[in-house]
């Protein structure tokens, strides 16, 4: 993930197309260590107007859709560590299903979802034409300056995948339901959207375990994810 970092700074954020810290230093050592030296943006304000995330988030997908894999073949593919997150989320679940306060539709998910995460993962590659992506474009990993203009921060996860992953995180990790369909409206195209959400709604249970019970955190995580599980089940 760090060597990706070191990677996108060096090789794709000069072409990337939208806003992004400028590097003065990207190193890899022998040691396998690496060093960023970026532009310090923490006078600009933390996170975005989703609206105008989903909008630059289309713009950068459409942009390289289909060429990405091609000039940068060292992104991270569709499939990569699904096993280890299916691991992962079989050990994690059944201590979260235990947490006060889990919304029915919740509980069902997770415990269909269990034994199940390869199957979710796998689906991604179905969900449309492939195309470099953030990878964790929540708006924690967002700054936005003084004219409006907003940062995306946080490269480590950048990948080879459908654009339409990064929305559905942008949804379940930092927009309120009732402003859903304007986000989606704003970045347009979002076909794929039921096929990614399972396994957003994996990470989203993982950040849920993450974050303390009864916080307002954790309520936030909840009415998000319930609202993801609901949109699920209306089209089944």
């Amino acid at each position: 993930m760090f060597r990706n970092e070191v990677l996108f700074y060096r090789e794709v954020a000069p072409v990337v197309g939208v806003r992004v810290p400028a590097c003065y230093r990207a190193d890899e050592n022998a040691d396998g260590s690496t060093v960023l030296v970026l532009e310090d943006l923490s006078a600009w304000n933390p996170g975005a107007d989703p609206v105008a995330a989903a909008s630059l988030l289309a713009g950068m997908h459409s942009r390289w859709e289909g060429r990405a894999a091609a000039r940068w073949p060292w992104l991270r593919p569709v499939y990569a560590g699904d096993e280890l997150v299916a691991r992962l989320y079989d050990q994690t679940w059944p201590d979260l299903a235990t947490r006060p306060g889990l919304p029915a539709s919740v509980l069902a998910f997770g415990e269909s979802a269990h034994g199940r995460v390869t199957e979710a993962e796998r689906a991604i590659a179905t969900a449309g034409p492939l195309t470099l992506v953030h990878g964790d474009a929540s708006t924690q990993n967002m700054r936005t300056g003084p004219d409006g203009e907003v940062a995306l921060l946080d490269w480590e996860d950048v990948s080879y995948m459908p654009g339409v992953l990064d929305l559905a995180w942008l949804l379940v990790s930092s927009t309120d339901p009732a402003r859903w369909d304007e986000v989606t409206a704003a970045y347009g195209r979002q076909d794929g959207l039921l096929r990614v959400l399972p396994s957003v709604l994996v990470q989203g249970l993982f950040s849920l375990a993450d974050t303390p019970a009864g916080t307002p955190e954790a309520a936030a995580w909840t009415q998000r994810l319930d609202a993801a599980c609901h949109r699920l089940r209306s089209v089944a």
